[in-house]
Order: C-alpha cells, then sequence, then structure tokens
C-alpha cells in the first residue's frame, strides 16, 4: 500500500510556508485526535501514474511521504493554544525493527517534544530498509496533524478569487437551507414514528379466543354477543372446509350464516328497528383445507347480536368450525380513506425519495398497523409475521445466492460480448433482442428470476459499450412483465385464476386461458416495441462522456459505498475507511481534470464493431470454467424444476424451496469457504422491503380498501345500460385491475376480484359472462406492473441489482417510461378485448 501525493494542490501546499505558535510543549491526547480523524484525507496510492511519480521524485526525499490536511478540524490543547499549519507536512521517516513487528496496530499515535504525529503501519509494504526479524520489510512513515489548514486555506482561497465571493456565499445560504430541510425531515419522521408507536401501543391485541363448533343438517349453533358498543361494526372470522367463489343452491353443500339484531324503541327511536344479514359460505368437496372467511356487518346499537349458523348438506354429516369475532369502532368509509391516506404518503416518501423505499415500506406498515390498533383490531406480532409471503422471500434469496456464485465464473461478461456480436456493434437490434429474450424466458420462468438472470449481464454489456444502463434495465423489466402475462404460469395473477376451482367449471384452465392471453400479449408486444422506440427518441442511450470517464465515475461511486458500508468500530477499521475515502477524493480531483479536457463527441453507432470485438473476446472470457459446469448444472436443474412445479402436481415442492435447495447445492459443489463474500452480493435491502410490503398491503386489506375497490367496481358496472354493460365491464375491470396494479400488490387484489366477478357474472340482473371480465382482470393485473417502480416484484429486484452495482435508478425515471408503456399496452389489451368478446363474441 503506498501512500501519494496525486493532484497539484499538494504541490502547491507543499511550497507555504508553516505558521507554528509557541505552544508547542502540550501534548494532543489520543482521543481528541481520534475524535477529529474523520477529516483526515489519507493518499492512497496509484503509484503508476506519471505525474505522482513526478512527484515523488522532485518534491519527496528518499523516505518522505506526503499527507493532505484539507479540512482538518483543530483539537483541543491544555494550554489553550493551536497549531497552525498551512502546508503539507514532509517528515522523515524512522524505522526501529525493535519497536515494531508484524502484529503491530496499523494505527496509532505518537508523541514528541514538539510535534504530534500519526503512525501508519502496513506489513504488507515493500521499503528499502532495514528488513524485519523474520524477512519481511516495514517502513514507518510519520505524518504531523495541521489544526487550521482548512481555515486558512478557505481565507487564500477568497483572498485569491475574490470574484467568487457571491457563489462563496450562495453555496452557503444553499447548504444552510439543506441542512434545515434534513433536519426538519429527520423530525418530523421521528416525531411519527414516536406517534405510530405510542398508538399502538395503547391498545392490547385482539384477545377474542376461537370457538369450536359444529353443525349439520338437522343442528345448527346459535350464540348471543352482548358486549357491543354503539356505532360499531362486527367483525365475524369463520374458518372451516370452505370453498371460494359462488355457489348454486340448488346442487353445493353450503354454510348459512344469519346475523340479527334487534333495536328496541327508545330516546333514539320511537319504534324497534331490526337488521338482518344472511352470508352464504360454500363447502369445499373433500372436507379437507382450514380456510379462515372474514366479513364485517354494520349494527344499529350496542343492543344483543344473535348469530346463528346452520349447515345444508347433501347427506346427514356433521361439519366442523370454528369462530370468533371483533367488535371495530370506525366505519368502512373512515377505514378505506385511512388506508388511501397511508398509502398515499408511501408513495410521496418513495417517488420524492424522501427517505429509501425500503424504510418508506417500513414506516407505511407501522401507520397501517397503528391505524388498526386504533380501531380495535390490532393484530399479534405472530399474526403480522404470517402475513409475509415467505415463498417469495425464499424464491429471492435462493436465486440471489445462485447469481452471486454465477458471477464469479465471467459468464455474464462471455454473454454480453456474444449479445453485441450478435447485434453487430448496432444498439437498438441489441436492446430488442434482450427484450424479446426476456419476454419469451418470463413467460416460462417467474419475473424476478428472468431479471435475476439478465441484470449482471445488462449491466455488463452496457459497460463494454459505454450506454447508460438504466435506460435499458427499464426496457427490459417492461418486458418481463408482458411476457409474464402471456401464460399461465408467467405471472403470480395467472396463477390464481388458473387455481380457482369454480373457474375451472366456467371453462377457464390452463390451455384455454394460456391460449387466449398468448395471442394478445403477441399483439401487445408487436406494437410496444414501435412504442418503445419512440419514447427513446429523444433519448442518449450513450454516455455523454468517454468510457475512461463514465468508468471513473462509477469507480468512484463503488469506493464511496464501500467505504460507507465500513464500521469503524476499531481503530484498524477507521484508517481504512479513511483510505478508503481519500481514494474517492483522489480519484475525483483526477475526474475533474478529465471532464476539463474532454472534448470527445460519441457516435450513435460504433463503425469499428468487428475491431471492437476482438478486442473484448481477448478481455472478457470465462475466469473459472470448472465453476461455470457446476453453476450450469445447479441452474438447470432448478430452472427445470421450476418447468415441473407447474405441470406435475406430485412433486410437493414450492419455488422458494426449488431455489433454497438450489443455492444450497451450488453452495457445496462449489466449495465456498468465505460466506461474507455471498452474503454481501444479497440484497437484503430488497428482501426487507419485500416483508415490509407484505405486511403494509395485508393491513390496508384488512382496512377494507381492497374489497372497497372491489365492490365500487361491481357498483358501477351494475348502473350500466344492458346493452353496453359488456363493453364497459371490460373496460372498467381492465382499467382499475392496471391502476390499482400500478399502486398496491397485485396478488391480493387478482384474490379479492375474482369472488367479485363471479358473483357478479352469476347475477341475474346483470347477466354478463366470466370470461370477459377474468381475461379482462388478467390483462390488467399484469400489465399494470409496468405503472410504477413498486408495481411489479420483478421491478423492485431490478432496481436493487442495478443499485448494487452502482446503476441505481429512481422511482420517477422508471415512471417517466414504465406509465406510458403500461398506458399504451393496456389500451392495445382493451382493443383485443372488445374486438374478441364484444365483436367476435368469444364469450364461451
Amino acid at each position: 500500500m503506498y501512500l501519494e501525493n496525486k493532484t497539484n494542490l499538494e504541490i502547491e501546499m507543499s511550497q507555504t510556508s508553516a505558521q507554528v505558535h509557541q505552544g508547542r510543549s502540550s501534548l494532543r491526547s489520543p482521543e481528541a485526535v481520534e475524535g477529529n480523524f474523520g477529516e483526515l484525507r489519507l493518499l492512497q496510492g496509484i503509484s503508476e501514474r506519471r505525474d505522482t511519480q513526478k512527484l515523488q521524485q522532485s518534491v519527496l526525499p528518499s523516505g518522505q511521504c506526503v499527507i493532505h490536511t484539507d479540512g482538518y478540524v483543530p483539537v483541543r490543547q491544555e494550554d489553550g493554544f493551536r497549531h497552525n499549519f498551512t502546508a503539507v507536512n514532509i517528515l522523515r521517516g524512522k524505522t526501529n525493527s525493535a519497536n515494531f513487528t508484524e502484529r503491530s496496530p496499523l494505527l496509532r499515535f505518537s508523541h514528541d517534544e514538539s510535534l504530534s504525529y500519526l503512525t501508519l503501519h502496513d506489513p504488507g509494504f515493500i521499503g528499502e530498509e532495514e528488513p524485519w526479524p523474520n524477512g519481511s520489510l516495514d517502513v514507518e512513515r510519520r505524518y504531523r496533524l495541521g489544526s487550521e489548514v482548512a481555515s486558512l486555506s478557505r481565507s487564500s482561497s477568497t483572498e485569491k478569487y475574490d470574484p467568487l465571493e457571491n457563489f462563496s456565499l450562495s453555496f452557503r445560504l444553499t447548504s444552510s437551507v439543506k441542512c434545515c430541510f434534513k433536519i426538519s425531515k429527520t423530525a418530523a419522521i421521528f416525531a411519527f414514528v414516536v406517534l405510530c408507536s405510542l398508538f399502538f401501543s395503547m391498545y392490547p391485541d385482539r384477545d377474542n379466543p376461537w370457538r369450536m363448533l359444529a353443525v349439520s343438517p338437522t343442528e345448527s349453533f346459535s350464540v348471543n354477543v352482548t358486549d357491543f358498543r354503539d356505532n360499531a361494526l362486527l367483525k365475524l372470522q369463520v374458518a372451516g372446509p370452505f370453498a371460494g367463489g359462488m355457489i348454486d343452491l340448488t346442487t353445493q353443500e353450503y354454510i348459512l350464516i344469519k346475523v340479527e339484531q334487534t333495536e328496541q324503541p327508545g330516546q333514539r327511536r320511537r319504534r324497534t328497528q331490526q337488521v338482518i344479514y344472511n352470508w352464504t359460505i360454500p363447502l369445499h368437496a373433500e372436507r379437507s383445507d382450514q380456510i379462515v372467511e372474514t366479513k364485517t356487518f354494520e349494527m344499529l346499537s350496542s343492543d344483543p347480536i344473535a348469530i346463528t349458523i346452520q349447515a345444508f348438506l347433501l347427506d346427514n354429516e356433521v361439519v366442523p368450525l370454528s369462530m370468533t369475532h371483533q367488535s371495530l369502532y370506525v366505519s368502512v368509509e373512515t377505514q378505506v380513506a385511512i388506508a388511501g391516506v397511508i398509502l398515499a404518503g408511501v408513495y410521496v416518501l418513495i417517488i420524492f425519495e424522501i427517505v429509501h423505499r425500503t424504510l418508506a415500506a417500513m414506516l407505511g406498515s407501522l401507520a397501517a398497523l397503528a391505524a388498526l390498533a386504533i380501531i380495535g383490531d390490532r393484530p399479534s406480532l405472530v399474526t403480522v409475521v404470517e402475513w409475509i409471503d415467505y415463498e417469495t422471500l425464499a424464491l429471492l434469496f435462493g436465486m440471489m445466492v445462485l447469481v452471486a456464485i454465477f458471477s464469479e465464473t465471467g459468464f455474464f461478461d462471455y454473454c454480453a460480448v456474444k449479445a453485441y456480436q450478435l447485434s453487430r456493434g448496432r444498439v437498438w437490434p441489441m436492446i430488442i433482442i434482450l427484450c424479446l429474450i426476456a419476454a419469451i424466458l418470463s413467460a416460462f420462468l417467474d419475473n424476478v428470476t428472468t431479471m435475476m438472470l439478465f441484470t449482471p449481464v445488462t449491466i455488463r454489456l452496457c459497460e463494454v459499450l459505454n450506454l447508460d444502463p438504466r435506460h435499458v434495465l427499464i426496457a427490459e423489466v417492461i418486458f418481463t412483465n408482458i411476457g409474464g402475462a402471456a401464460t399461465a404460469v408467467g405471472d403470480p395473477p395467472n396463477v390464481i385464476i388458473v387455481s380457482n376451482q369454480d373457474l375451472h367449471k366456467e371453462g377457464i384452465d390452463f390451455a384455454s386461458f394460456t391460449g387466449y392471453m398468448f395471442l394478445g400479449i403477441c399483439l401487445v408486444l408487436l406494437t410496444s416495441f414501435p412504442f418503445l422506440r419512440m419514447l427513446y427518441w429523444n433519448k442518449k442511450l450513450y454516455n455523454k462522456e468517454s468510457i475512461e470517464i463514465v468508468e471513473l465515475k462509477h469507480e468512484i461511486l463503488v469506493w464511496r459505498q464501500t467505504a460507507q458500508r465500513i464500521n469503524p468500530a476499531s481503530r484498524e477499521e477507521t484508517a481504512v475507511k479513511c483510505l478508503l475515502m481519500q481514494k474517492v477524493l483522489t480519484l475525483e480531483s483526477l475526474l475533474r481534470k478529465m471532464m476539463k479536457t474532454f472534448q470527445r463527441q460519441i457516435s450513435q453507432e460504433d463503425k469499428n464493431w468487428e475491431h471492437n470485438i476482438q478486442e473484448l473476446q481477448k478481455k472478457h472470457r470465462i475466469t473459472d470454467k470448472v465453476l461455470l459446469v457446476k453453476c450450469v448444472s445447479v441452474l438447470g436443474v432448478v430452472i427445470f424444476m421450476f418447468f415441473l412445479n407447474s405441470f406435475v402436481p406430485s412433486i410437493h415442492l414450492d419455488l422458494g424451496w426449488i431455489a433454497i435447495l438450489g443455492a444450497l447445492w451450488l453452495l457445496v459443489l462449489a466449495d465456498i469457504q468465505d460466506f461474507e463474500i455471498i452474503l454481501h452480493r444479497v440484497e437484503w435491502a430488497t428482501l426487507l422491503f419485500f416483508a415490509g410490503l407484505f405486511v403494509l398491503m395485508e393491513a390496508l386489506a384488512q382496512l377494507q380498501l381492497i374489497d372497497y375497490i372491489g365492490e365500487q367496481t361491481a357498483l358501477l358496472i351494475k348502473v350500466v345500460p344492458e346493452d353496453q354493460r359488456l363493453a364497459i365491464a371490460i373496460i372498467l375491470v381492465m382499467w382499475i385491475s392496471a391502476l390499482a396494479s400500478s399502486l398496491i400488490d397485485n396478488i391480493p387484489f387478482t384474490a379479492t376480484m375474482i369472488p367479485v366477478l363471479i358473483n357478479l357474472s352469476q347475477d341475474s340482473d346483470v347477466n354478463l359472462p366470466v370470461k370477459p371480465l377474468i381475461f379482462a382482470l388478467a390483462m390488467g393485473a399484469c400489465l399494470g406492473g409496468n405503472g410504477t417502480l413498486i408495481g411489479a416484484s420483478a421491478n423492485v429486484v431490478c432496481a436493487g441489482i442495478a443499485e448494487q452495482h452502482g446503476y441505481g435508478f429512481s422511482f420517477m425515471e422508471f415512471f417517466k417510461l414504465g406509465f406510458p408503456m403500461m398506458v399504451m399496452t393496456c389500451m392495445m389489451a382493451m382493443c383485443y378485448l372488445l374486438a374478441t368478446h364484444v365483436g367476435l363474441g368469444w364469450n364461451m
């Protein structure tokens, strides 16, 4: 490790005379110096550069080093004096092999009779002085710490550049405003968190126990609820062997729950008023799975409520059930309003990047849980944990580990060169090829898996071609979401639709669903490519700077992120962090110099692509062929199991289990010894974001938001005239599903809308076929994920991986491209639905 000077600033400072007060005999405490160590700049070297070598030869004699102390904050002195240095201090290094060994600390503070200085010791440094007793060499280099360099240098620069006084003043004012905004933001968010925590802690968990019961055609169950308050809602939960969807009362078995309340005459009412609710739940034929059904009823007063449960079966058997009830103190409209405010607040935090999206999801989850506690429906910790979809998290974690090991083989660089060769150096053919392959793969694989495999390849390819990876990645993830809608296994909403038994009875199975959706998505893809080209018409896909400047900027970003991840728990770690930060400052100085002299213009097409391919093939090769064989074998088995899981029901492994087992296989075959490197590449922020998002969406569902959207959609369809009802229903379901899926998770929305649409189709007053409504729901739920960054899981995963590589894109950057694509694709899908169902009558 070499500590060098790289810029002209140090040369200027080395020519300035040092001004030292007379109180040098007072010693600085190590704690005082350590407290200001964060401002110290240690020059970590790039010794091969010519200007550095000239500086070492012309300025520094043998055994001397340079330390830059710009911006160093003075430390306290016991006698009140301060040391003032205005120059870079050059000290003679002294080697004492008797005092230093290979176990000597990297960082320590030393004192002599007049100076305070820092000793930096690196056993790996090769010097020209006395050797270690065991054969290695050591050079101790001492650096004098200047205390008021920053103030003196600022004053001298002010005197030298008088025309910049106004600019400096405005810069200071801008910095003050930013500082005030940052403090206000932190204080407001902290106050909000404290307030939500207080509300959440003031109310107990819902502790109503589950009551076990059994009903049959000959025996019913009745109970009276007396502990009820005025202006409250009754939330009833029943668990049993239920089946989803609408039922045929003449042929199917079901449970009938009757909720009745009678309000006696009093001060508010002069005569008796009664309210009766009938709740019908179909039973599953096999009586195996226990499903919890929930419904909320509006009550009149605090008078007792009678609940009666009856069973209507084909034979005289007993059905075991369990039931619990809860009193809610806020109306449904108020709950929906609260949920809407919370969701809007989360989007404001993400859109304007006030906090990281992971923290925004956690804050939204806390606010939703506090709202549930206030209305009297606070969930327990076990319930909240059950809301998290661990299968999705396991799939993400397993694939992240697989991709992390796969990246060590150099396969992604090799694929990038091959894609460049296939496109013959032309950018748009290459982008179209990548998007088309991503769309085809996502039709058969999970969208998240497709983007986890494609994102590293795309980033490396763009780095090779000096392209901005952000625009290419956004285009890829958009077409991934479009391609996922083509088959029954490409997107989770499609899987939910095909798995519904009531829709099977309506003729919506795997083959019919895939055939209809595949044709429509092909038409959408054909129009999406020209529209994408039009969206990117004025966008510069090439970087505006040369590839050297782009790589230097990316290197600066990676060095800074690496330094920020170091927790300075010890002096050694503090020294390493300061070395990394000085590396950043040195590279930034070099970047400014390169930007001033840069005059190059980038052409939009690489005409020397054949020569470039030869150079790239020499540079980017497979680095570990043995590991590549192992990775390809395991990944091939994992993808094959993904396919079998969709078509072979006898394989009792979910996607999460398959990914976890594949990661375990590859960890064993690759003989990974350092797990920290692999775990460091796992996107923990993305996993935590999904966990917070699952809790947020389930809490919003508990606040009746999703049910309210479904009910209002059904009411809008019912008021349409009958001759236009089918077309209006398709349009409403399509666009409401698309907009809702771009704002909230499309999985709970799809699961909620399916029974709403089934009931709507079987309503004799509406008289609508169910197939057009279900296909409109599928199109809107899948294509709507392109509307926002958090509209689909693949969007978040792609953004997380890109951010890890230093190319993260914001919510608005995605929105500017994704939302127009969503509108255009939904328009094409709507035209396809109207032409086939309204025009051609494909309703059977």
